[in-house]
């Protein structure tokens, strides 16, 4: 049976769990009698305390779970639902696809469908989900728009880059859930186009990139504006001390829900190293996709303009590309998302744009082509493979100017990387002629603009420039009566006309216009 691809829930076919292992997996296999009936009663016991219906989820809820095909709760999951539900705030902290975007939808729904908002009553904004980046708040959606299938809820998506028309109306309509970035969000909140006088709910997802320097002034301004009685939840596969110490200017003593270590690589992921000087890294990630197995790989650069570059060189060599960053429009990010789901596309090159949150199924191999700088930028960029229990491979491309970036890494994780080098890759190759990417710029500038010499420079004008672009004054007009030498004297070309000598120029001539003197 096919199950759809998410990171919430475990798949059936993995069974039970390893304590159950040593029964057989039929239980009529047993002997007849006590024996037999115990084991079936605790393997259903077993499967009852795993499964969703243990965790006090509306059975609509529930409905809409087994649609999708999922059974098993995640860790984080099990941990954080009840808990959640039981009201207070939240700190979430698991690893990389493990599920935590449902861990604190699937409650938030629950508790929305035991307090209905009374009918005739006029509809209001109950739930805030904010988000770091636009592909990351679709994603929400999507999945919040399956779990609430079955129930007669509102749901709107706000982020820039679209027209704001559409966002405006659906905040102005009321709607019960509303999943935003920050600074679209902002600009409606000023046109007055959004009431959270009434929020209930407030989740702040990927929480670490969104109380960091960059979002934080923008979340600042955002809570102001809302009511202080509410439930706060942030969730987040890595939260450094230093952000959780922010929490608290948001949260009321928060319950700390932490799934394995922090920051912690997903244990699925094989991790490797190509240590390289940093011309070689196109010429290597071109021999690696020679191999039919790299099906599925996403790419990170560090920068927009090297993303594209990257993109173009494996262009050129029959690899087809689709790049993701912020220069791309709405509409681009979109369809070369969809095109590197769909298989259009075999290499997605992006910046760490794509690194927070976006579940693509079956990514095989994420590369770092420049190796991250930040620690937790580099859990989040291969937890994109690996996702949901699966297995994938993690490749870093390390220069030597990497390589304390590198070190930094392995202290944080406490353990260091496996080094590799690549079979039948030339690594003595020379760096290849730089090549400008870029426009090709004129050279030359018109000629008059080469003779033209700079204002305020005077004196006479050496070669045999056209009279009136050179420095100096025009022939009769000398200053101080004084009669320039013959090797001062510039010869004017035969096809320039001769200027009437008595004709006033700068400053008189316009201070003649203006009185009307002649």
């Amino acid at each position: 049976m096919f199950f759809p691809s998410d990171d919430y829930g475990v798949r059936r076919p993995r069974g039970i769990g390893s304590a159950w292992r040593t029964l057989p997996s039929n239980p009529s296999n047993l002997a007849t009698g006590p024996l037999k009936r115990l084991a079936s009663c605790l393997l259903h016991a077993y499967e009852r305390a795993m499964s969703f219906q243990a965790l006090g989820l509306d059975p609509h809820i529930l409905q809409a779970i087994q649609e999708a095909g999922y059974t098993e709760p995640t860790p984080i999951q099990s941990a954080a639902i009840p808990v959640v539900i039981q009201g207070g705030d939240v700190i979430g902290i698991a690893q990389t696809g493990t599920g935590k975007t449902a861990a604190f939808t699937l409650p938030i729904l629950t508790r929305l469908t035991a307090d209905p908002i009374p009918q005739g009553q006029r509809r209001r904004t109950r739930v805030l989900v904010l988000a770091p980046t636009r592909e990351l708040v679709a994603q929400i959606e999507e999945n919040v728009l399956a779990y609430a299938r079955h129930l007669p809820l509102k749901i709107a998506k706000v982020y820039g880059g679209v027209g704001e028309k559409p966002q405006k109306d659906a905040l102005r309509a009321g709607s019960d859930i509303v999943i935003a970035c920050p600074g679209r969000l902002l600009d409606l909140m000023d046109q007055r186009c959004a009431d959270f006088s009434q929020l209930e709910y407030l989740v702040l997802d990927e929480a670490d990139r969104m109380l960091d320097m960059g979002f934080l002034p923008d979340i600042r301004r955002i809570l102001q504006q809302l009511t202080k009685k509410r439930q706060t939840l942030m969730f987040s596969a890595t939260l450094s001390k230093e952000i959780e110490s922010l929490t608290h200017e948001f949260q009321r003593t928060p319950k700390i829900v932490q799934i394995g270590k922090r920051a912690n690589p997903a244990e699925t992921v094989t991790q490797l190293v190509y240590e390289l000087h940093k011309h070689l890294k196109m010429p290597l990630l071109s021999h690696l996709l020679e191999d039919e197995k790299m099906q599925m790989v996403l790419v990170f650069s560090r920068t927009k303009h090297g993303a594209d570059k990257i993109a173009k060189k494996l262009e050129q060599t029959g690899v087809k590309c689709a790049t993701l960053h912020a220069n791309r429009s709405q509409n681009q990010r979109l369809r070369a998302l969809d095109d590197f789901k769909t298989g259009k596309v075999r290499v997605l090159v992006a910046t760490d744009i794509a690194a927070r949150g976006i579940d693509v199924d079956g990514i095989s191999h994420v590369v770092n082509f420049d190796f991250p700088h930040i620690v937790e930028d580099y859990v989040h960029r291969i937890g994109r493979t690996g996702r949901a229990q699966a297995i994938g491979d993690a490749i870093s491309f390390v220069s030597p100017d990497e390589l304390d970036d590198v070190r930094k890494l392995e202290r944080f994780i406490g353990r260091g990387l496996v080094r590799k080098r690549a079979e039948g890759f030339n690594y003595n190759a020379a760096p290849q002629p730089l090549t400008d990417d870029r426009p090709e710029r004129r050279n030359q500038r018109p000629f008059q603009q080469q003779q033209r010499r700079p204002q305020g420079q005077g004196g006479p004008r050496q070669g045999g420039g056209p009279s009136g672009q050179g420095g100096g004054r025009p022939e009769g007009q000398r200053r101080d009566n004084r009669r320039p030498s013959s090797s001062q004297s510039a010869p004017r070309p035969p096809n320039q006309p001769q200027r009437d000598a008595q004709s006033p120029t700068g400053a008189r001539s316009l201070w003649n216009r203006l009185t009307g003197k002649k």
